[in-house]
């Protein structure tokens, strides 16, 4: 699998509601569209991490792209602008660069 882990900021008081938006959209027809084969949600003080793990030969970027005008992308990320902010507001500017970069895999 191909992951990516977006990162951002948010009060852990709403992990809940969090967790009830991507359980939504989850249930929709959204994760197959996008490839998305596995989903975590990690919350450390206020740093917020999403896990998204693709098929190894999918392009997550470019899944995301495609996704984007989606209404049910439309819609969940709307409902996520109001809980989670960026790491960096200064250097935001689409979900794309909220995504950490890999710099090390090891698998057996």
């Amino acid at each position: 699998m191909y992951s990516t882990l977006i990162v951002g900021r948010m009060d852990p008081s709403t992990t809940d509601e969090v967790a009830g938006h991507f359980k939504a959209f989850d249930q929709t027809e959204m994760p197959h569209l996008m490839g998305t084969r596995r989903r975590e949600l990690f919350v450390y003080n206020d740093l917020y991490f999403h896990l998204q793990q693709f098929d190894d030969d999918h392009d997550s970027e470019e899944a995301i792209r495609k996704a984007m005008p989606h209404p049910l992308f439309i819609d969940i990320s709307a409902k996520l602008n109001a809980l989670i902010d960026p790491y960096d507001p200064k250097t935001w500017t689409k979900p794309m660069d909220a995504i950490a970069k890999n710099f090390y895999l090891w698998h057996p």
